[in-house]
């Protein structure tokens, strides 16, 4: 596979004003979040699911790509596969290839990430499936001599490795490394772990000749711990955030897309607009959110037909107001302006759930 075919991904995943959907939730995340709201999580609940989700009409304006799950690439909605549905929407499908975090051997409280086995192959797969980019997610913890030099060490390699493997196949990878908002740490603090995760990362997609070019980075806003006493204001978190990457991130990245990473909505949304007003940066600056897209379709929704078009809206909604905060170009009254919008599309054009072919 040539990198121009890589390169033609990450513009498109890159369009102007335009970030990525994370609906790849593994099975007990999901469930975890039916199980509150009252639905029973099966494969059919959750294909209803992300068929609301993926047929919002409308959402290819502000959604470039949408990151999928196992179970999702492989199942139907409205009698075409997964992946054919987003390309009618004008959005690129891609793929969650990690299987999870275990255990880091001898390192009490620090993880890796699982599946590098048989990966080339299920990359293979996922090409011929429809998937033109992949995800992997490395996830650290920020404690008391935490994250070590050999979990960053181990994680990078393994991220890198993955890299390596998708522009083989021919698919963009996303390198994730993940450090968890969970703890009483400062934003100086860490601020400082991220930048050494990330030159770390890059220190390894360099030994593993990825080309930086064809890829994009996830990765975290830089935040205090949600139990840190004094939380750093809007201002303060986007030039931290802005500051960490000048310094560990190469300009040949073509672009950072943010994760929400357990942030609301809201908050999410006014620190992405925070950082991209400042403009003048060699990547292009995007997010790749999961729950702050979802959150309220998915409340809305609550397992009932009769709630779609209004979870839609909700969907809609979320997507307008990022698609202006990736311009610099959101505020709080943004909030109703998008969510009047919202509700006129849907109206205007309504989407009817078609049968699933299994």
């Amino acid at each position: 596979m040539t990198a121009t075919s890589l390169l033609a991904t990450v513009a498109a995943l890159l369009a102007p004003g335009k970030g990525i959907l994370a609906a790849d939730e593994s099975l007990p995340t999901i469930g975890k979040r039916f199980t509150a709201l009252g639905i029973t999580s099966t494969e059919e609940t959750r294909r209803t699911y992300r068929e609301l989700l993926f047929t919002t009409p409308g959402l290819g304006e502000f959604i470039s790509g949408v990151i999928l799950f196992d179970e999702t690439i492989h199942q139907d909605i409205a009698t075409v596969p997964v992946p054919v549905a987003l390309n009618r929407q004008g959005m690129v499908p891609g793929i969650k290839v990690d299987l999870g975090t275990t255990p880091l051997a001898a390192f009490p409280g620090e993880k890796i990430t699982q599946g590098l086995d048989g990966l080339r192959e299920r990359l293979a797969t996922y090409r011929e499936l429809g998937a033109r980019f992949a995800k992997w997610r490395a996830v650290l913890a920020i404690a008391d001599g935490r994250p070590t030099r050999t979990c960053l060490e181990a994680n990078a390699d393994v991220l890198a490795r993955y890299a390596a493997l998708c522009q083989e196949a021919g698919l963009v990878p996303i390198v994730e490394p993940e450090l968890l908002m969970e703890g009483k740490h400062t934003l100086a603090r860490c601020e400082e772990v991220m930048q050494e995760t990330l030159q770390t990362v890059f220190a390894a997609l360099a030994a593993h000749r990825v080309l930086l070019e064809g890829m994009l980075l996830k990765t975290g806003m830089v935040l205090s711990g949600k139990e840190c006493p004094q939380p750093a204001d809007v201002a303060t978190v986007a030039a931290a955030t802005l500051r960490c990457l000048h310094r560990a991130v190469p300009a040949a990245v073509p672009g950072i897309v943010f994760l929400s990473g357990g942030q609301s909505e809201v908050a999410a949304t006014e620190r992405l607009n925070a950082i991209c007003q400042a403009g003048g940066q060699p990547w292009t600056l995007s997010f790749s959110f999961g729950r702050a897209l979802q959150d309220a379709a998915l409340k809305t929704w609550s397992g009932s037909p009769v709630n779609l078009a209004a979870a839609q809206a909700a969907l809609l909604h979320r997507a307008r107001c990022n698609h202006l905060a990736v311009q610099g170009l959101y505020s709080a009254g943004s909030e109703g302006t998008a969510q009047g919008r919202a509700s006129q599309r849907l109206q205007a054009e309504p989407y009817t759930p078609g049968p699933s072919r299994k």
